[in-house]
């Protein structure tokens, strides 16, 4: 009779603690049904958006099937685990929350705590930073990205387009099928190596380049990369506890040593150069400059951190996009060819500054390529008060996470019909004038929007005029047709990579 009392009170307090549990883990999931904004139903743990959770699909894949499920609502309430987060879908609202109510909206949501930067000190850096020590440092790295500074870099990113060229020949004579997108970030990391940093990072010369490396290292998808990704994103205590244990990691070691080396070999040799490093460098000396930051070691090298990453692996994938879409349409290579030799022809087998504005051509196939294959499939805004959404009475508490669907909105038919459909004729003027603003958002738009947008539109022109002026890109056995994409990858990139045929054009 005692041991069947006992066995009911065990029975009993695991029954309460389950329930305990289950009502910590769906607290929040009437948020949204008591503001009458409609959406899935979310599950404990998962949210709505179990599939990106688990990393089976990207989060803005994810986005655009409640997107089209809710074709015509304003806002969609969805969950990401417990959290709720408010899928912005009205153009107009998207247009309040980057530019118009920016101010409210300035956090991008990966605000990570003080202590995380401890143990990690490149994630301290401007992508990251809440807009309070992201305001004075955006200001004072604008000017590096101006179009009469990039104009400046723009001899080196030819230098290093050569070097692409002469690489592609290479490659073109062993008759073997080539991996677009590594061929591409060898290109960008170069680019980012003359054009920032002052440094030959040799990815196009050299096959054991320490900064190819690094930079396959930075986008691995690996179990590991995965866990650390999450715990640090909802588990930041134990995330913090995890890397205090460990020593720095080898990324972290690298660039730490390369931006400091090269700093104090600037200084002591008096080289001034229109690029990031400079940069860093007059912060570095005119902290005042900063208002109430501290500025350290590990704060300048974590923003020539981000500009690296940033940097190389978007301009890389989108060039591998590109080509891709031009070996699936020939004409339009040959179109775009055309156009290429024409600009050459006029200045003797060389390219200058404003020519690459000047290609008509080229501008629609690079945007119809970002419209097709964003990089960012979601921008992530955070709200610093209670917020009522503009023509609607739906109010949010400070803290709530708005997520506009990038992805989502570049693939509407409403907006573009046959959005799979690989069309540069979209972004003629007259289609262009016709659509609303907030319908192409490849870099974002508004004060948060991407800083290198200028120098990345660049040197991914540039590595597509020099790729196809001398050569044609062509579909292989080892093309992947249909395109798939990487469901665990952080950026929207090919499953596997692209293999194309490379072979010489005509003079």
């Amino acid at each position: 009779m005692v041991d069947n009392l006992q066995i009911l009170q065990i029975l009993g307090a695991i029954f309460l603690v389950l329930i305990a549990v289950y009502y910590y883990l769906t607290s929040s999931f009437d948020f949204w049904k008591s503001r009458g904004v409609p959406g899935p139903q979310p599950i404990p743990i998962f949210g709505t958006a179990k599939d990106a959770v688990l990393r089976r699909t990207l989060l803005g894949v994810y986005a655009k099937e409640v997107y089209d499920k809710y074709k015509n609502e304003p806002i969609v309430g969805i969950f990401v685990k417990g959290s709720p987060k408010a899928l912005i879908c009205d153009l107009d609202l998207i247009k309040d929350v980057l530019i118009k109510d920016f101010s409210v909206f300035g956090d991008r949501g990966n605000i990570l705590h003080d202590r995380i930067y401890k143990v990690d000190p490149l994630a301290e850096n401007i992508f990251n930073l809440e807009a309070k020590k992201w305001r004075p440092l955006r200001t004072k790295l604008s000017p590096v990205f101006t179009s009469g500074k990039l104009k400046e870099m723009f001899p080196l990113i030819l230098e290093c387009s050569e070097q692409l060229e002469r690489y592609l020949e290479k490659l073109e004579e062993k008759g073997e099928p080539i991996e677009c997108r590594e061929v591409a970030a060898k290109f960008t990391t170069d680019v980012i190596g003359s054009c920032a940093f002052g440094i030959n990072m040799n990815a196009l010369s050299n096959e054991e380049s320490q900064f190819r490396r690094i930079g396959k290292v930075i986008f691995s998808t690996s179990l590991a990369t995965l866990v650390k990704q999450q715990l640090r994103e909802h588990a930041p205590r134990l995330y913090y506890l995890a890397m205090y244990l460990q020593p720095p990691s080898k990324v972290t070691k690298f660039f730490t040593r390369v931006i400091t080396d090269t700093i104090k070999y600037r200084e002591k040799n008096n080289v001034i150069r229109p690029d990031f490093v400079n940069m860093l460098i007059e912060l570095k000396n005119h902290p005042d400059k900063l208002q109430n930051i501290e500025l350290t070691d590990s704060l300048l090298t974590a923003q020539a951190f981000i500009f690296f990453v940033a940097g190389f692996e978007t301009s890389s994938t989108t060039i591998c996009h590109a080509l891709y879409e031009m070996a699936l349409n020939p004409q339009m290579q040959d179109k775009l060819r055309e156009e290429i030799k024409e600009f050459s022809a006029k200045n003797d087998d060389t390219f200058k500054y404003d020519d690459v504005k000047d290609m008509k051509y080229l501008d629609k196939v690079f945007k119809e390529t970002l419209r097709k294959y964003p990089v960012g499939v979601v921008l992530r805004r955070v709200c610093n008060r209670d917020y009522t959404f503009s023509g609607t009475k739906v109010t949010v508490p400070k803290g709530t996470a708005a997520i506009i669907p990038v992805y989502a909105i570049h693939h509407d038919p409403s907006i573009y019909p046959n959005p799979e459909v690989f069309d540069p004729e979209r972004f003629n003027e007259d289609a262009v004038t016709a659509r609303h603003p907030m319908s192409y958002l490849p870099f974002g738009d508004g004060p948060r929007n991407c800083i290198g947008a200028r120098f990345a539109i660049y040197q991914t022109k540039i590595g597509l005029i020099k790729t196809l002026h001398n050569f044609k890109v062509s579909v292989c056995e080892k093309t992947m047709i249909p395109y798939e994409m990487d469901k665990r990858s952080l950026i929207l990139g090919p499953n596997g990579g692209i293999y194309l045929k490379l072979s010489k054009v005509d003079s």
